[in-house]
């Protein structure tokens, strides 16, 4: 049992060590593209989608209100990384769509920035690739979980 307490300390430790050096390398993308560390994230998202979003659905994709959403929206209009346009079946919604450009820019940068990405799972056994993506599906589904409970208010007092 000492064993694992004593892993479970370390674990504690680097986890904060890795959360910290994503958020800083995130700010120094981010500054880099001259983008919010959110909107960064925004695009990186809105990469993953299968097309067009409404404004709706960038809320939920980062827990952002409308009216906050709206305005990333508005920002990322202006920086060039997407374009509003009407829905083609219902004309009274509007879409956000990426600019492909803009995004090969990206998908660019990425792929100078992240080519060391890959060669850090050398030698990685399935199993172990396995068991790696496992936990970050769990870390993603538990952030999301956090991110609500501290935006609903849901750390209020010592007790929770």
């Amino acid at each position: 049992m000492a064993a694992r307490e004593h892993l479970m300390g370390e674990l504690a430790t680097v986890s904060r060590r890795y959360m910290a050096s994503y958020a800083l390398f995130n700010q120094a993308v981010a500054d880099h593209l001259n983008l919010h560390p959110t909107d960064l994230q925004c695009v990186n998202l809105l990469s993953l989608e299968d097309g067009p979003v409404t404004i709706g659905r960038i809320g939920e994709l980062t827990g952002l209100t409308t009216g906050s959403a709206t305005r990333l929206v508005d920002r990322l209009e202006r920086a060039g990384y997407v374009v509003r346009e009407r829905d083609a079946a219902d004309r009274r919604r509007v879409l956000v769509a990426v600019v492909p450009e803009k995004m090969a820019e990206f998908g660019r940068m990425w792929d100078r920035l992240g080519g060391g990405w890959f060669a850090l799972f050398d030698g990685l056994e399935e199993e172990e690739l396995a068991l790696i993506i496992g936990h970050m599906r769990r870390t993603v589904e538990f952030t999301g979980e956090q991110i609500a409970r501290l935006r609903g208010g849901g750390l209020q007092g010592a007790e929770s």
